[in-house]
């Protein structure tokens, strides 16, 4: 894009934050900019980037979407750096660099009917692989999303998801929260479960799937049940990445590095993985 200059993605630069929305309670989406007006990088759908706060810290977050001039980061309130982030203004400084992570198989998923799950701020990561199908939307097939929450307060994206993708021609959205509250009116119930009750054909289809590690298991036991193959399927490990540049150690596993390697895998690859995944 103009004014984007090719960048050693292991050195910080000084960035902005543009603007800030309030998603859910504990979850806000960062626009961050850099500060002569420009997109920081270019990240492909599933990729990440590191955003540092002095003298609080760093850590990696998945880059939700990006625009002309800025990157989007839905951050849920975790931690010191993300309590420190969700006090921060628009207007303030952030360190950002990047991008890291292999993202999610493009060119693989394009002409195929795709199925995306998730669970809470889970939706993130899958949300820059919906608005990349979206924009490209003859390069797809069908578009399902599936996506559940602790509750109606906890959805994320909300606007997206009961306004614009709902009208997006040939894509289904199916929303399910874990206990129902106030005026909702949807489904209630744990995703694994609504997964199984919406039964989605696996004929033609590759799966997506970002959530809390237990809400994967349980997924791919009911994907599997439903006939879908190891093949189909694609997650994203990122909650194990730190350093990014696999010298940490933290997100090891057998002779794979997540943040190398990764974060997104199929499932034939997880099957690969020591039994700790």
């Amino acid at each position: 894009m103009p004014g984007e200059q090719k960048r050693n993605p292991l050195m910080p630069r000084v960035g902005r934050i543009l603007k800030i929305i309030k998603e859910t309670p504990d979850v806000k989406t960062f626009f961050i900019t850099t500060t002569d007006g420009n997109r920081p990088f270019t990240a492909g759908p599933g990729q990440l980037g590191m955003l540092s706060l002095v003298p609080v810290g760093e850590a990696m977050f998945s880059v939700s979407s990006q625009g002309e001039n800025h990157l989007e980061f839905a951050i849920k309130k975790i931690g010191v750096l993300t309590d420190a982030l969700h006090e921060a203004r628009e207007g303030q400084a952030v360190g950002i660099r990047g991008p890291y992570g292999n993202g999610f198989p493009v060119e693989k998923i394009k002409g195929r009917d795709v199925l995306f799950i998730a669970g809470g701020i889970g939706l993130a990561p899958v949300r820059s692989l919906i608005k990349y199908c979206i924009l490209n939307r003859n390069d797809f097939g069908h578009l399902q999303v599936v996506y559940g929450a602790r509750s109606p307060e906890d959805l994320c994206f909300r606007e997206e998801l009961f306004c614009n993708w709902v009208n997006v021609k040939n894509c289904r959205v199916d929303v399910t929260v874990d206990r129902g509250s106030g005026s909702w009116t949807g489904n209630v119930g744990f995703v694994p479960a609504f997964l199984e009750e919406l039964n989605p054909s696996p004929e033609g289809k590759i799966v997506v799937i970002c959530g809390p590690p237990i809400m994967i298991k349980y997924v791919l036991q009911s994907l599997k049940k439903m006939g879908y193959k190891p093949d189909q399927i694609y997650t994203t490990l990122e909650m194990r990445m730190k350093c990014g540049i696999g010298k940490c150690g933290r997100c090891n596993l057998g002779s794979r590095y997540i943040c190398l390697d990764g974060p997104v895998f199929s499932a034939a690859e997880l099957n690969e993985l020591p039994n700790e995944y």
